[in-house]
């Protein structure tokens, strides 16, 4: 039997729940679904920063974000879960306003019928995610957007993600279109079921002080495919690659589909990569098809991880 403090506290979040678990922090207005609590947001107007504060518990809900400036925030981080429900056959946050911050949240369980079922879909305006997870779905964050955008990723966690059997198209842990910039830093990603950990096709890159643990990953192709190229920094990461692979021959592939945006100088140093006991094939370290100088210094790289190749 719990004790009493405990049950107290397991039950916190339902209560939450029933009394509005979802607070617009600029009035202090509390609402029982997210959808509510943007609505109530609009009128503070469109370029207007609004804050939702979210209580712990586990929500089988979705939301569209259509206008203005919203900070998703979980009251405590980790504890409030979005799971198994997806909007617009999407992800648990569509998100199309001016801007977002996703602080603090667990994504779990999102799977839908194209395959690309996500935590977060990013369909218009910049992107912060901080502290989250994503877990056990198709696909973590996905978006694409034609102009420029900016999009941030920090200190959180992408696990169980990706799937090329489903769909004739792979999902992948992260897969960001755009014509901006795309940061990954202090974030981990590990035991991928399908696809790359890290798929962008933007201009630049910040790829910095991650992990990537490939270790029991299954049908896993690359950590980090720059589809068509791009400048920037791929730096301070820590890699291992798996068994398991769809792919196994790179950790890291420059312009493997096309030379859309330069790579020259593209930095890539200060990184490591071994691979897992057991795996005795020679992947290469980087596999470059961009025809162009990369600015490639020095990273510690384990038996049978080759430091280039050309393609």
């Amino acid at each position: 039997m719990l004790a009493p403090a405990l049950a107290l506290s397991l039950a916190a979040p339902l209560a939450a729940q029933e009394g509005g678990a979802f607070t617009l922090a600029e009035t202090g207005q509390s609402f029982s679904t997210l959808d509510q609590a943007l609505e109530a947001a609009k009128p503070r107007g469109e370029f207007t920063w609004s804050t939702i504060l979210i209580a712990p518990g586990r929500y089988r809900q979705c939301a569209v974000q259509s206008w203005g400036r919203t900070v998703f925030k979980a009251r405590q981080p980790g504890t409030v879960v979005f799971e198994g429900t997806a909007c617009e056959g999407k992800a648990a946050l569509v998100l199309r306003g001016r801007g977002a911050v996703v602080d603090g949240i667990v994504f779990r369980g999102i799977r839908v019928p194209d395959g690309n079922g996500a935590g977060i879909r990013s369909e218009i305006g910049d992107l912060t995610v901080k502290d989250s997870m994503f877990l056990d779905s198709q696909e973590g964050i996905l978006g694409g957007v034609t102009g420029p955008q900016k999009i941030v990723i920090d200190h959180s966690t992408f696990a169980g993600l990706g799937q090329c059997d489903e769909t004739p198209d792979c999902a992948h842990s992260i897969y960001l279109a755009n014509q901006g910039q795309v940061t990954v830093t202090a974030s981990r990603f590990e035991r991928g079921r399908g696809g790359h950990y890290v798929k962008l096709r933007v201009p630049k890159v910040e790829i910095s002080g991650n992990s990537f643990d490939d270790s029991q990953g299954a049908k896993t192709n690359y950590m980090i495919d720059l589809s068509e190229g791009a400048t920037g920094s791929i730096t301070g990461n820590a890699m291992v690659q798996g068994r398991n692979k769809e792919n196994w021959t790179a950790f890291i592939s420059v312009a493997p589909e096309a030379r859309t945006y330069s790579s020259a100088g593209l930095r890539i140093e200060g990184n490591s990569a071994r691979l897992s006991p057991g795996e005795t094939r020679s992947p290469a370290f980087v596999a470059d098809a961009s025809k162009q100088r990369l600015a490639i210094g020095a990273n510690t790289l384990g038996p049978g991880v080759r430091a280039y190749e050309a393609r």
